[in-house]
Parts: structure tokens; C-alpha cells; sequence
């Protein structure tokens, strides 16, 4: 997508962080961005935030963990914007449970805000995009630990899989005229600490929020600290139009988990190593 100006997006998780650093980007190039949030107050805030600026933005309260939600909010969309060629799934939780703590309904909310959210965003607003035959872009946020996993299993579980999804989908997409992005961030200033603020009721009390054993307090504190002092999300956001204006396939934030990605795929290519000179049975 070349010319943005005029276009409308979607961003889910827009209120804070990232999401709001991609819908203030989107706006400051003349895009009409409908955000959408499980928080209202700080939802509201950022809307009027934005409106201040002239930009023409809207806002949508919806729990991207239930289908029912999002389709309602992207019916908002189309009643307030008429189209749409950008769909963000930003949206996205930490925590979940570690090995030996997890439980159902732990892995319910992360895999319901984290992935399902990205499956159904993708399945309610491709056709959506299609319809208008103006081309688009869809971009969904994975995380570093979509490339190595290095946090805990079920946050990597949905990162891997929205990666796998994003990667997936690009060729089918790519002659309807739909570009598709993933985005892979490091440490970025957001709220992704404080995720468990946002645990919906009817998960109240059944998720496990402590901190496992196996994770140290020094560990902690320097992830809360790399958070504290990560990159600026409004920065994210520029890389992220400049993303969907030029089709990257995978959008990174920086350079430090380079060598780690290089080391996985190192591993990888022993694995391969290891049976290159066996003949297989059949």
C-alpha cells in the first residue's frame, strides 16, 4: 500500500503501548483508524488524545478473547468508516502459567487474546478488505518469543503460532492484493508487566498470577527494567507504516535478539547435519 492517506484501520489493543504508537503513526499519515480496547477509560483517553490532532479516529470496547466481540466491533467499523484496508491484531497478554502451574483457564486467556484473536480478526476482517478490491495490508504482532523461545511456554505457544499464521497466509493473500506483516518486538515500553489487570470475570480467580519458582527475582526485575527503558512505541508505529507501505514480511523492532535467531537456526541446521550422509529406510 503506497498511499495510506484516506485509508481506514483497525488496531485492537490500541488504548496503550504499541497499539497506540501504531493507530498515532497510521493517523499522522492521514489514516482513518478506529481503535478498539477491553479498556474503556484509557480507551476514551486516547481517542480524545488523538482527535485533538485532527486526526479522524473512533473507538470500539471489545474483549478480543470472545468471536462475538469482534465481530460487533468490526460492524462498528464499517457503520463509522464505511470500509476497511488495514486490520492490526495487536492486541496481546504475558503470563498464562509456566510449566507445573498452568491450567486451563490460564492457557484460555492467553490463547484467546494472544492467537484465537489474531485467527478470528484475520477471518472477519480479510473478507472485509476483499470486498472493496482496494487492496490492503493485515499485520499482527507476534513478539521476539515468536522466533526464539525464550519466556514461558504458553506466551511462545501463541507468538510461534501467529508467526506461523502471518507467514502462512502471505502467499494465499498476496494476488487479492493483501499484504501481510508480522511483527516481531523486543523490549518496548508498554503495560505487558501488567497484563493480569485485564483478566476478564469470568476467569476471575481461576488463573494462576504468581510467580513461578523457576523464574528469579533478579530475572524479573531485569525484564521490568528492559521494559522500563525499551524502545518508544510511537517509533514501533513508524516502523510499522513504513512496514505496511513498503509489504515487509517480518517487521523487527532492533538488532539484540539477532544472534539468538542466528543460534537457533544454527541449531536447526545440525539437526540436519547430523542424518546429511544416512540413507533413509523405507
Amino acid at each position: 500500500m503506497k498511499s495510506l492517506e484516506g485509508k481506514t484501520a483497525f488496531v485492537t489493543g490500541a488504548a496503550s503501548g504499541i497499539g497506540l504508537g501504531i493507530a498515532t503513526a497510521l493517523a499522522q499519515a492521514g489514516v482513518k483508524v478506529m481503535m478498539c480496547d477491553i479498556e474503556k477509560a484509557a480507551l476514551d483517553k486516547a481517542v480524545a488524545s488523538l482527535r485533538d490532532t485532527n486526526a479522524d479516529v473512533d473507538g470500539v470496547v471489545a474483549d478480543v478473547s470472545l468471536k462475538d466481540n469482534l465481530q460487533r466491533a468490526a460492524d462498528e467499523t464499517i457503520a463509522r468508516f464505511g470500509k476497511v484496508h488495514i486490520l492490526v491484531n495487536n492486541a496481546g497478554v504475558g503470563g498464562g502459567g509456566d510449566y507445573g502451574t498452568w491450567n486451563d483457564a490460564g492457557w484460555n486467556w492467553v490463547m484467546g487474546v494472544n492467537l484465537w484473536s489474531v485467527i478470528w480478526g484475520i477471518e472477519i476482517f480479510g473478507p472485509l478488505i476483499e470486498r472493496h478490491g482496494e487492496g490492503g495490508q493485515i499485520v499482527s504482532t507476534a513478539s521476539i518469543a515468536g522466533m526464539i523461545a525464550a519466556t514461558n511456554p504458553s506466551y511462545d505457544v501463541t507468538k510461534f503460532g501467529v508467526v506461523a499464521l502471518s507467514e502462512g497466509l502471505r502467499p494465499k493473500l498476496a494476488p487479492k492484493g493483501i499484504g501481510v506483516s508480522v511483527l516481531c518486538p523486543g523490549f518496548i515500553r508498554t503495560k505487558i508487566m501488567e497484563s493480569t489487570r485485564n483478566i476478564p470475570d469470568r476467569f476471575a480467580g481461576k488463573i494462576n498470577t504468581e510467580v513461578p519458582d523457576t523464574v528469579s527475582s533478579e530475572l524479573l526485575a531485569g525484564a521490568a527494567e528492559a521494559i522500563a527503558h525499551g524502545i518508544d512505541p510511537l517509533y514501533v508505529g513508524e516502523l510499522v507504516r513504513e512496514a505496511i507501505e513498503g509489504d515487509w514480511p517480518h517487521i523487527f523492532t532492533d538488532l539484540q535478539f539477532e544472534p539468538f535467531i542466528d543460534a537457533r537456526f544454527a541449531m536447526i541446521k545440525a539437526g540436519f547435519d547430523r542424518i546429511r550422509d544416512r540413507t533413509p529406510r523405507h
